[in-house]
């Protein structure tokens, strides 16, 4: 099937109320454009450096997120054009991407990246982080990020009650934080679920799904 019937596919059966960002990491600009001639316009990579050069040379109604793990010194290239950030995992984090906006004189939305799978290797904050992350005075002076909501990353197994498990305790967190009135803040949006695992993060409740290979085929 083509990039378009693999889109249509899978926004076929996605609910009204879920976002879908195409993970575009790796695959040629030729790639993407197959896919935005077929409608989409949110596009997802995990390096910084990539997803410039594709925004330069891609058109401008596109809304670029960047969903790997941000490095605080790359912020800079992205500040100027970055719609959303879903893998902020700290303060510092979110310092570097308020002054880089401040300089670009946007607001920058950023999802808080949960540590939800039993894998080392996921980044993210655990639960005690988050709300005291959530509760800082600092946080309050980062005028010019707003958090969105937050994002997390089930363990990589087949074992789909384990999946659940974890996709459930994420939304349990977005919705005790979400009633929290935070200035910069404004809880909308739940990023979780990609190829393998995205309809059970809907089914658990997810908003944006993040989907790569069910769209341009394996790297």
């Amino acid at each position: 099937m083509s990039i378009a019937d693999n889109l249509s596919s899978i926004k076929a059966g996605l609910p009204s109320k879920v976002t879908l960002v195409a993970v575009s990491k790796t695959k040629p600009v030729s790639e993407l454009m197959e896919a935005y001639e077929a409608g989409q316009r949110l596009f997802g990579e995990n390096k910084i450096q990539e997803m410039a050069e594709k925004h330069d040379a891609m058109p401008k109604d596109i809304e670029w997120h960047m969903i790997g793990h941000v490095q605080t010194n790359k912020v800079k290239y992205m500040a100027s054009f970055v719609n959303l950030v879903h893998g902020v995992d700290s303060f510092k984090l979110l310092e570097e991407i308020n002054k880089q906006a401040k300089k670009n004189n946007r607001v920058i939305d950023c999802l808080l990246q949960v540590h939800i799978a039993e894998e080392e290797t996921k980044f993210g904050l655990d639960e005690p982080e988050l709300e005291t992350l959530l509760a800082s005075e600092s946080l309050k002076s980062l005028q010019n990020i707003c958090i969105k909501g937050l994002m997390g990353m089930a363990t990589f197994t087949e074992n789909e009650s384990q999946i659940r498990k974890e996709f459930s305790f994420l939304k349990s967190l977005f919705d005790k934080y979400s009633k929290f009135q935070i200035l910069n803040s404004k809880f909308s949006i739940l990023s979780m679920g990609m190829s393998g695992d995205y309809k059970t993060a809907i089914e658990c409740g997810s908003t944006m799904v993040r989907i790569g290979s069910s769209i341009f085929g394996g790297r």
